[in-house]
């Protein structure tokens, strides 16, 4: 973006034509943003809730001093296991706020972090972590080179790419058809990418059935290079075993898929010489999730697509010594996954998290570990987990809860202070977490563009501030005193930006410190290179056994956790009371619940609508802009309804974060109505996905009914 600000005021932002990749690209998000940063609905002073639930403003350090305290009293009393952290979307794209999360176990070993990972792409993570050996190791389509892509359970016209970091990724998409190709779309709902290729429908949460059904015809027809599979991979046979029983025709009526088509497509994805299976979301929060994110990758190897030119490729950050780096840190992290449970359902650590979907019974269950104090950090779990009514209840009953945000949310108003955080365009950035998701390698790094609004801080900064004050009662945190102290004797104040800096200059492109003349470091991104600075055209081929960390470099297809997810495939029931099938649905002018305030991203009346297909409207009697009301066994929610044929017959699709009600400042999104869809979810432990901790949001049995 370039942004156009005067006397130290952000005026607007318009794409940048100078970028060597997004290329004069934005999506309408972005050029609101605007609005966001000058919001007067901000929060832009620390806020201390009153006994009448309203909020006052209150100094930074009043507010500090109280928090301190009353969280080193928990600590005392029930130790770091009695504090929890709720780190949202939006955090995860500032690498400041991610490092200094890091800190933070630091001194608090046993904290309960809960992510929107649980709700999003938890699972990629553990797929990989089975796979590759590591939860790092993430495959992104090399669109910019495929000639057949296949999208799963994503709608990248919408989200602009998801583990995937690729501008005019529909551009990039057409290209493919340019070049004689395929874009290919299945999903239950004819998305706005699918609408601009080809649409393929299929049942809600029916995406393994399919997998393995395309890996029964690979393997049964001969079509897989076994040879190259072995010297690659080990399990094959147990792959193949594995599948057997899911021919096409036996799959059908769960993906409501013919078995010609099936075999059709498992033949073009082996012999064309350059295709990819991309999976996100959708694929992703079924029942199960971890099961469908290691098909995909599956097919994308089988079919001889995975670590080539146009297929499944491994980004790297090029550092010394990465391959060990690689493996000490995937040990590190396999050892967290299986050796550290959540108390609640016993749930495996996702690089160290815990399901989100289980936070309000970790605050409202007695015992050791019980959360007493909680933390949210750019997020808003009140609308995005699972039964957010039952969250909201067991805030109430915390000893200590501190929101940090921009906006004073329905999570936040039960938070006892609301302290104000940056944007992003009041801080420096470098896309840390996102280097090795771009089919284009570059580096791009920015300064901050305005002052924080009003009293604002960067997350990074409350974060440190409260470690300070707690390292009487944390060890760990008086560690981190001590590394401050000594760097500060050299003139050298500690932030994440140090860290940043060291990846920058150390990686491919760095200047090695010094060492070699024109290499980079984030001061020179930010004065030489303001547009961004492309390292390669394209990712290199050929890395598998580098990025695979398991000896001997092959990738692990045989896993027992596997095997049981594909036996539960056959016991899987629907009630006969709840015939339809609810999915979710991204829209284009929304990011989850937190952008409702904007009025340019609100323009035209904008409502929330579910959208039900022209064959189960007219079978109960319902019209377009009917009120409907939308039932399943955990909840029930009545909104407008949108008939249409862009869905698969059986299928609702509403979208999410809505629901804003009432909170003081959010003046914008409370006129905008709606309603939580999640009040469908449950947020049963056994309706938890196991292997990720995964909320389950798509799939869920629900009827339709005029209210």
């Amino acid at each position: 973006m370039i942004a156009t600000v005067e006397d130290g005021r952000l005026l607007a932002l318009r794409p940048d034509k100078d970028h060597p990749v997004s290329a004069g690209f934005a999506c309408p998000k972005g050029i609101a943003f605007t609005e966001v940063v000058n919001d007067p609905d901000r929060v832009t002073t620390p806020l201390r809730r009153l006994p009448d639930g309203g909020f006052a403003p209150v100094s930074w350090d009043a507010a500090m001093t109280d928090i301190a305290g009353r969280l080193a009293a928990i600590l005392r009393r029930h130790g770091s296991d009695a504090v929890g952290w709720y780190f949202g979307n939006p955090g995860a794209f500032s690498y400041s706020y991610t490092l200094a999360l890091n800190s933070l176990t630091v001194g608090l070993p046993r904290l309960h972090l809960f992510t929107a990972g649980s709700q999003d792409v938890n699972n990629r993570f553990v797929a990989s972590q089975m796979l590759y050996g590591s939860p790092l190791a993430l495959p992104v389509p090399d669109v910019p080179r495929t000639d057949l892509l296949v999208v799963m359970g994503a709608n990248p016209i919408v989200s602009h790419g998801s583990v995937l970091t690729l501008p005019r990724i529909r551009d990039r998409m057409h290209d493919v058809v340019k070049r004689g190709g395929r874009v290919l779309v299945i999903d239950p709902r004819r998305t706005e990418t699918a609408a601009q290729f080809e649409w393929l429908g299929i049942v809600p949460d029916g995406d393994a059935y399919l997998l393995l059904s395309l890996l029964h015809v690979m393997f049964g027809e001969g079509l897989a290079d076994r040879a190259r599979l072995r010297r690659l991979a080990d399990g094959v046979e147990w792959l193949e075993h594995l599948v057997r029983p899911f021919t096409p025709e036996a799959t059908e009526a769960r993906t409501g898929i013919d078995a010609s088509t099936v075999r059709s497509l498992a033949r073009d994805l082996v012999r064309t010489e350059r295709a990819a299976v991309y999976g996100r979301v959708g694929t992703s929060v079924g029942e199960n999730g971890t099961l469908t994110t290691y098909l995909i990758d599956a097919v994308n190897l089988v079919a001889g697509n995975l670590d080539v030119p146009g297929g499944a490729m491994f980004g790297r950050l090029g550092l010394p010594g990465e391959r060990w780096l690689n493996k000490a840190g995937g040990a590190l992290l396999r050892l967290a996954y299986e050796r550290r449970r959540s108390r609640i359902g016993g749930f495996p650590a996702v690089l160290g998290s815990e399901p989100a979907t289980v936070m309000a019974k970790e605050i409202t269950t007695l015992g050791r570990g019980q959360v007493r104090a909680l933390f949210v950090g750019a997020g808003n779990p009140v609308l995005s987990v699972p039964n957010g009514d039952e969250l909201e209840a067991a805030m109430e009953s915390l000893e200590l809860a501190v929101g940090i945000d921009i906006y004073l949310n329905e999570t936040l108003a039960h938070c006892d202070y609301v302290l104000p955080a940056t944007t992003m365009y009041e801080r420096d950035d470098f896309p840390l977490a996102f280097q090795m998701l771009q089919p284009t390698p570059m580096r791009q790094a920015t300064e901050a563009v305005v002052a924080p609004v009003g009293q604002a801080r960067p997350e990074w900064e409350i974060i440190d501030e409260l470690t300070s004050r707690l390292w009487r009662v944390a060890p760990g945190f008086a560690v981190a005193a001590g590394l401050r102290k000594l760097l500060s004797a050299f003139g050298v104040r500690y932030s994440p930006r140090l860290l940043a800096g060291a990846v920058i200059r150390l990686a491919e492109g760095g200047d090695r410190f010094g060492l070699r003349r024109g290499g980079l470091s984030f001061a020179t991104l930010t004065r030489r290179y303001p547009h961004g600075k492309v390292l390669a055209a394209h990712l290199r081929g050929g890395v598998l056994r580098d990025v695979v960390v398991y000896r001997g470099g092959r990738v692990r297809l045989r896993h027992d956790a596997i095997a049981a997810e594909v036996a539960k495939l056959s016991r899987r029931r629907a009630p006969a009371d709840y015939p339809l099938r609810l999915i979710g649905m991204r829209e284009l002018r929304s990011e989850n619940s937190w952008l409702h305030n904007s009025p340019l991203l609100m323009r035209g009346e904008r409502a929330q609508r579910a959208l039900v297909h022209v064959s189960d409207a007219e079978a109960a009697g319902i019209r377009d802009g009917d009120t409907v009301r939308i039932t399943s066994e955990h909840g029930e929610i009545e909104l407008p309804v949108a008939v249409t044929k862009d869905l698969v017959a059986g299928v609702v699709a509403v979208p999410h974060g809505w629901g804003h009600k009432g909170t003081a400042g959010w003046r914008v999104a409370n006129a905008a109505g709606g309603v939580n869809v999640n009040r469908l979810m449950s947020s049963e432990v056994a309706d938890v996905e196991g292997l990720a901790g995964m909320a389950r949001l798509t799939g869920v049995p629900v009827r339709i009914s005029h209210t």
